[in-house]
């Protein structure tokens, strides 16, 4: 009897069992674990969407960028070019031979240097003030520019009413500016225009004259340096230069 009672208490207490698929709190669990990884499903796709709209911002940045880029890669070329067939020009008038029809003014655009008219019996004298403000040009084309600026302020020292001194006046502005001199560079654009207000390097002065000002941050005087190149002379390559540089200047800059 014994042995039958224990019999079928094991049978009792073997019928009352759970198996794990029906255990609540293994249920719960699993239930739980579901939610968690739905969640950082949820996490993980929210943190991919927010790298994907840093991504777009960046790539604008970067795009806008590159068109600046672009933009300041198009406006240093002109400059180029114009410096190339500027220093072409100005070779090609230094090698010229001395002409009887008086001196005429400078080139096109930047102004280059015409041989001076060597009137009959001051052959000499000529001869050595041409020679003082080619080597001060050469200096100026091979980037020595200290001894650009001693050579033409020398030349403007010795001989003040050259024909060419207002060539050499303007190269004195040019070699200032090219050594970061922008206050003496300033000065010597501005006394082009006030000495030869007719000279054909007046447009390209005051252009430069309103570039030297922008490096000295002195933004109201250059909007009306440059805005006089395009009133002054609207047809010049200088006064398009202006333009170009206006439309660089921010509205609020001061």
């Amino acid at each position: 009897m014994r042995l039958l009672g224990a019999a079928l208490l094991v049978s009792l207490v073997s019928g009352c069992a759970v198996s794990p698929e029906e255990d609540p709190v293994q249920i719960k669990l699993t239930d739980i674990d579901g939610r968690v990884q739905r969640i950082e499903r949820v996490v993980s796709n929210q943190s991919l969407l927010d790298m994907a709209q840093k991504l777009d911002a960046a790539q604008a940045d970067v795009r806008s960028l590159r068109g600046r880029i672009e933009e300041l890669e198009n406006s240093n070329e002109a400059l180029r070019k114009q410096q190339r067939e500027l220093y072409a020009d100005l070779d090609k008038r230094l090698s010229a031979p001395s002409t009887g029809g008086g001196y005429s003014g400078g080139g096109a655009t930047i102004a280059g240097s015409p041989t001076p008219n060597v009137a009959a019996g001051a052959g000499g004298s000529a001869a050595g003030e041409q020679a003082a403000y080619t080597t001060a040009f050469d200096a100026l084309k091979s980037s020595n520019y200290a001894g650009a600026i001693s050579g033409f302020s020398s030349f403007l020292s010795t001989y003040p009413t050259s024909p060419i001194a207002e060539n050499a006046q303007y190269w004195l502005g040019e070699a200032y500016y090219a050594t970061g001199k922008y206050e003496q560079a300033a000065q010597s654009f501005k006394t082009v225009g006030e000495r030869w207000p007719n000279s054909r390097k007046s447009p390209d002065a005051l252009l430069k004259l309103g570039y030297s000002q922008l490096e000295l941050k002195r933004n109201i005087e250059a909007r009306a340096s440059l805005g006089d190149v395009i009133r002054k002379y609207p047809d010049s390559d200088a006064a398009k230069l202006a333009a170009e540089r206006l439309r660089r200047i921010p509205a609020d800059a001061r």
